[in-house]
């Protein structure tokens, strides 16, 4: 049987801090040479100097051993947070586990380190011995930082050692930020202290001071020196390029996970581990770029000859390792690699170095290795290499070394173009999920916007669970995805301490995930998200900060719906009982008896669940009759309302005139209507209206705004839709200079169909409308049929097509029968 995978989990306050994101990389890529699974968890990125880190409540609490075999920690991360009394408890708190310190040495707890003494002591040294400066100005990281504490006392030793006064007056403290460096060189040039050197805590601080120097007019570093320590990367680019201490970040993080490995194993291990650290002289010193290069070996001969490369090799190899930090296995080999090559070069093998340096280059690429580097051993080989091939001219070799530089400096560019564009893309993909979390206001809608938008920002494995009980004693998944396809997420609940549901962790393959708390500010805990590694560092905590945005946004949402959700049921009984009115008046309003000479009549309305107001009526009179259809825009009792005006003022009006003008009537209801809602009533309802006089001859008069009028000719068999040309009721004081009267004119067998919104407008699942064209083609099918067929088939084949109506339908079918003798 083949044994269990080892996971080992990485315990740090942030991702992107540039010590954090060093570290990680260096238990990344150890993690990957042993073979072992890793969980990097991190929880307060956000956090800045006098914030807490609550490990109790949060991602940290639930690593242990149901998930995890061993733990690395970035102790000196959380004592920031934490303090290094609270950070000792911390790591004390997983001792049934095996792990490993970084960053700070703790009792009974296996640790690794650099010596933050010898770092600051060495660039003491460099600025008073080799610069001969006397006021040295020491910017400290915070007062309750233990790394802190240990540079700034080796500051102080350093001074003591060449018997130069301490002036506390020229110790300033700063937070280990660039903004710190500002404001900690702002407040020492406040005190109108002397100075002639400034060596700051970490590098952050040391920039941020530089650019308060170039903003007080003191060029550094012609008038101030400036050293800092960390070596990031930011140090060598910046101008002027910063001197520093060039901490093994990477080393550390590999060296702890080879220790945790090793406890697994049943090795002992040592309690502290100590890595060296290496003044690196750059522009801020007046050094400029600097490569140490070893003294001439003992076999130089007496005329100054330069040796050959077999005869200073094991030399070569060893001042070549030590000009580049690299310590991943797969670049243990590469000073040796070089030299091979370049003895194959100058023996006549053209580009074999070049190609061979090209492979050392994208190796380094890999492991994160500063390519500038590579600059150093190149100056290096030029000084110690100066035979040129067998018969070839001298400059044959300085070419090589100029293609040489040009080649390392064509890989760094590139490099950090890459990680420019990565950054880039990275962030404008960033700004895109953030707004479409911002709108997700549901769980559902939250699914749909994790599945769409993580994949955009390479996040494709995908664990996100939410607490399922007060104490946070278990999950219950919310969204799984699996290679950039969401998959359906377990039902069943799983204890918080397994991170995700069963399974998810659960791959043959080696596996590195992010294991990060879903929270809003400090207080609100909802649950976990586990993530593959591989994103640009920067995705992760904005990602973090969007999803638990998004879930407090869903939990207010929540509740405003809940409390409207109240008011609505308080508001639907009012409203009901206004529908029960509403709806009496509209079917009661509707005429008995439809019977106008001339006409074979038939009408219907049908009122929706939400009562509208759909208006129709027929009148009769001596020369033929009145026809009139509208809709009253909104529902309810006030819809109700306004169609009953419409209907007792048409009705009067055409008794008083039964020959009157049809836009006449419309104009004189419009005025009467706008008075009644809008001035004495409040309300903005308004209507459609169309009113049509019919005599007996088939002749037709109209006016008024509605639907289009569909007539089926017996001639043609064919539907014409005659358009209504006014304005809508109820709108507007006046419609005089805008209603006016047209005609059509009806002969022996033809049909007039009038009908609301509700029929044309009724949707089917896909949304498509009923429509126009399929009312007409109703018609037609059924042109012969009596006009309560015909109008029935209209209802049918609406109601097929919807299986919910929105709206009232009401359909009104008349066919022309001519008086005998009539031409």
């Amino acid at each position: 049987m083949t044994a269990k995978r080892p996971t080992i989990a990485l315990l740090t306050d942030s991702l992107c801090g540039e010590y954090q994101s060093e570290v990680r990389f260096g238990v990344e890529r150890a993690a990957e040479a042993h073979d072992v699974n890793l969980v990097v968890a991190f929880g307060e990125t956000g956090a800045r100097r006098g914030d807490t880190l609550d490990a109790r409540g949060s991602i940290y609490a639930l690593v242990g051993a149901a998930t995890v075999d061993g733990l690395v920690i970035v102790s000196s991360a959380l004592t920031k947070h934490l303090g290094v009394e609270g950070a000792y408890a911390f790591c004390r708190s997983y001792t049934s586990l095996p792990m490993c310190s970084v960053g700070l040495a703790m009792e009974g707890i296996p640790s690794v380190i650099v010596d933050n003494a010898l770092g600051v002591e060495a660039t003491v040294a460099h600025v008073l011995d080799d610069h001969a400066c006397r006021r040295v100005v020491y910017i400290s990281g915070p007062v309750d930082n233990e790394e802190a504490k240990l540079r700034a006392r080796a500051y102080r030793r350093a001074l003591e050692a060449r018997a130069l006064p301490y002036d506390e007056r020229l110790l300033v403290f700063g937070d280990f930020l660039i903004d710190g460096g500002r404001r900690a060189m702002r407040e020492l040039l406040a005190r109108g202290v002397d100075f002639d050197a400034v060596i700051a805590g970490n590098d952050n601080m040391a920039l941020g001071a530089m650019d308060a120097l170039k903003a007080h007019g003191v060029d550094v570093p012609g008038d101030v020196l400036v050293c800092g320590f960390d070596d990031v990367a930011v140090s060598r680019v910046t101008r002027p390029s910063l001197t520093t201490v060039r901490q093994p970040i990477k080393e550390l993080g590999a060296l702890a996970v080879t220790t945790v490995v090793r406890q697994l194993g049943g090795e002992r291990v040592p309690a502290c581990s100590l890595l060296p650290v290496e003044l690196t002289r750059r522009e801020s010193c007046g050094c400029g770029y600097y490569a140490a290069l070893p003294r001439a070996s003992a076999g130089a001969s007496s005329r100054g000859e330069p040796l050959s490369i077999a005869e200073q090799r094991e030399d070569l190899e060893r001042a070549l390792a030590r000009s580049v930090t690299a310590s991943a296995a797969s670049l243990r080999a590469w000073p040796r690699e070089l030299l091979s090559a370049l003895e194959e070069e100058l023996a006549g093998q053209e580009g074999r170095f070049l190609r061979a340096l090209q492979g050392v280059l994208d190796a380094a690429g890999r492991e994160g290795v500063a390519l500038d580097q590579l600059q150093g051993a190149i100056t290096l080989l030029r000084a110690r290499v100066r035979r040129a091939p067998a018969g070839a001219p001298e400059d044959d070799l300085e070419r090589l070394w100029h293609a040489s530089r040009i080649l390392i400096g064509h890989a760094s560019a590139r490099a950090e173009g890459e990680k420019r564009l990565s950054l880039e893309r990275a962030s404008i993909h960033l700004s895109w999920t953030g707004r479409c979390f911002s709108t997700s206001l549901s769980m559902p809608t939250l699914r749909r916007t994790l599945a769409a938008e993580l994949p955009r920002v390479d996040l494709t494995h995908v664990a996100i669970s939410l607490y399922d009980d007060p104490r946070h004693t278990t999950l219950r998944s919310l969204f799984l995805m699996e290679n950039s396809r969401e998959v359906e997420p377990p039902p069943a609940s799983f204890a918080s301490s397994c991170l995700a549901p069963p399974g998810f962790l659960g791959s043959a393959e080696r596996w590195s995930v992010i294991a990060m708390p879903l929270t809003f500010g400090e207080t609100e805990h909802f649950g976990v998200a586990l993530l593959n590694s591989g994103a640009n560092e920067v995705v992760y905590d904005a990602v973090r900060l969007q999803i638990g945005s998004a879930m407090k946004a869903v939990s207010m949402h929540r509740e405003i719906v809940r409390q409207v959700e109240i008011r609505e049921r308080l508001e639907q009984e009012r409203v009901r009982q206004e529908s029960l009115v509403a709806e009496r008046i509209q079917t009661t309003l509707v005429p008995s008896r439809l019977h106008v000479e001339g006409l074979e009549l038939s009408a219907m309305m049908k009122p929706a669940a939400e009562v509208g107001g759909d208006y129709y009526d027929v009148i009769a009179t001596q020369e033929g009759g009145w026809l009139g259809i509208g809709d009253v825009a909104g529902h309810g009792l006030a819809a109700g309302l306004v169609m009953l005006m419409i209907q007792s003022m048409v009705a009067a009006m055409t008794r008083r005139d039964p020959m009157a003008s049809p836009g006449e009537l419309v104009s004189a209801l419009n005025g009467a209507l706008y008075e009644n809602v809008r001035e004495r009533l409040k309300r903005d309802e308004h209507a459609t209206l169309l009113l049509l006089r019919y005599e007996r001859s088939g002749r037709v008069t109209f006016a008024g705004a509605h639907d289009d009028i569909v007539v089926c000719r017996a001639g043609t068999r064919r539907c014409e839709c005659v358009p209504s040309s006014g304005v809508w009721v109820g709108v507007l004081p006046s419609i005089d200079a805008m209603t006016h009267d047209a005609e059509l004119r009806l002969e022996d067998g033809d049909l007039l169909v009038l009908y609301s919104d509700g029929v044309t407008e009724a949707r089917n699942a896909e949304q498509e409308q009923f429509g126009l064209e399929r009312l007409c083609s109703a018609v037609e099918v059924s042109q012969d049929a009596p006009v309560e067929v015909l109008r029935d088939r209209i209802v049918r084949d609406v109601e097929s097509w919807s299986s919910s109506l929105d709206d009232d339908i009401t359909i009104v079918v008349a066919r022309h029968r001519a008086s005998p003798g009539a031409g």
